[in-house]
């Protein structure tokens, strides 16, 4: 499976089918997404999924709910220019937990 890393530091991945990406973040992931056939999962980055909401670039939000209250934390989405409705498109749970998928709504 081929593997995009977004870095700014990597040069020489050592893992197998890894392609790094530098640069304009934006314009490299859209090329992906009209080149690649299949999903493009994003694991693990904050700053990755702000930057492709605010280009439009996200087609699909999947969330895992834990049931545990925390008082402090970074919060997922952060300040955005606008605001960005989406629509619940399927949910599913596993004991306590809760997956939740939704979709953006055009902004248009």
């Amino acid at each position: 499976m081929p593997k995009y890393v977004v870095s700014s530091t990597l040069e020489d991945p050592k893992w197998a089918n890894t392609t790094v990406i530098k640069g304009d973040v934006p314009t490299e992931v859209s090329n992906l997404k009209r080149e690649r056939n299949g999903e493009i999962v994003v694991a693990g980055s904050i700053q990755l999924v702000r930057t492709l909401f605010e280009h439009d670039l996200v087609d699909e939000v999947r969330l895992t709910v834990y049931p545990v209250v925390l008082g402090a934390g970074e919060r997922l989405f952060g300040e955005t220019k606008d605001q960005l409705p989406m629509r619940l498109i399927a949910t599913r749970t596993i004991g306590d937990l809760a997956y939740l998928t939704y979709s953006p709504l055009s902004r248009s």
